[in-house]
């Protein structure tokens, strides 16, 4: 089986401006507050982001809706934040029908709220 690296290295920068955020304000905070903070790290990379912005839903290649994802980092990675004191399987099941829905190849899980910064990289596998 091979390893995957579609993105590796935007997924690096973003999970270090991600670090920065958490070493710097710590867990407990909002959501909301987290997302603010890694925009402005975000923008000091000059990594080209897009932030609250709403992604077509597909189903059977027909677009059918939108929703709401938290980052688009370069058009290509998905970045769905948390502020839970621990992840849970259905975060995980989350982000991956993300990727099926919005038709992008790669994620990032980034939780705040522990007390170690948690993250997770994913990678929709296309031949399913």
């Amino acid at each position: 089986m091979l390893l995957d690296t579609r993105f590796n290295k935007l997924t690096e920068r973003v999970i270090g401006c991600a670090m920065r955020v958490h070493t710097e304000l710590g867990s407990g905070f909002p959501e909301l507050i987290y997302q603010r903070a890694l925009a402005v790290e975000l923008k000091q990379e000059s990594i080209n982001y897009q932030g609250e912005i709403h992604l077509p839903v597909f189903y059977k290649e027909t677009a059918i809706g939108s929703r709401r994802a938290d980052f688009l980092i370069e058009t290509h990675l998905l970045v769905e934040l948390k502020a839970l004191s621990e992840l849970a399987p259905l975060n995980h099941a989350q982000v991956i029908n993300y990727l099926k829905a919005y038709q992008l190849e790669v994620a990032l899980l980034i939780n705040f709220g522990a007390a170690s910064l948690q993250f997770k990289r994913f990678v929709r596998n296309k031949t399913r």
